[in-house]
């Protein structure tokens, strides 16, 4: 299974893809898309970079499926509802190229990365170095979406096992029932 994710920002927004062969995790690719070329004040070209930007990664790619991080509320309102928006256009991109998407919070993937909430973005990129068996640090916007990726390759695996659990319940409880609905 191929999995990319996604840190979005208005002004830089990293991707990551990985490859997940059981517990097996490979790294494809990483990078940012960056906005900064536009000015400030153009909001509806920046969108349309992430957009276009996002769209062109999963064509390349084709991932299977896709995670994008849960924006957090800032002290700063604007600022929060801007990268909403750049969340918005991230997502929006994904559905867009017939993927499905995960979410998961920064502190979820601090967990499933690090093992606490409250890494620092250096622990972040090196514990992402390490599982990816990369040669060198991935930049800060590039290392967060590996580690959604990863999160979603640990969460996913989770997630298919439990639902592994709840078809078995539900057999066993027909057999016990002799077939019947009530």
């Amino acid at each position: 299974m191929r999995i990319l994710g996604i840190d979005p920002g208005l002004q830089t927004t990293g991707f990551g893809l990985i490859d997940v062969d059981g517990h097996r995790l490979s790294y494809v690719a990483s990078g940012t898309i960056r906005t900064t070329a536009l000015a400030l004040g153009d909001l509806p070209g920046r969108l349309k970079v992430l957009f276009d930007g996002i769209s062109e990664v999963a064509a390349r790619y084709e991932p299977d499926v896709a995670t994008v991080e849960i924006v957090f509320v800032n002290v700063n309102p604007q600022s929060t509802l801007l990268l909403g928006q750049a969340r918005g256009a991230a997502i929006t991109a994904l559905v867009a190229s017939n993927l499905p998407v995960a979410e998961y919070t920064a502190l979820q993937m601090k967990k499933a990365v690090v093992g606490h909430g409250r890494a620092a973005k250096a622990q972040v990129q090196e514990m992402v170095r390490r599982l990816l068996q990369l040669p060198g640090l991935p930049g800060t916007d590039a290392a967060d979406a590996l580690g959604m990726a990863i999160t979603h390759a640990h969460a996913g695996a989770a997630m298919a096992r439990l639902g592994e659990a709840a078809t078995l319940q539900r057999r066993q409880h027909a057999m016990y029932k002799g077939g019947r609905s009530y």
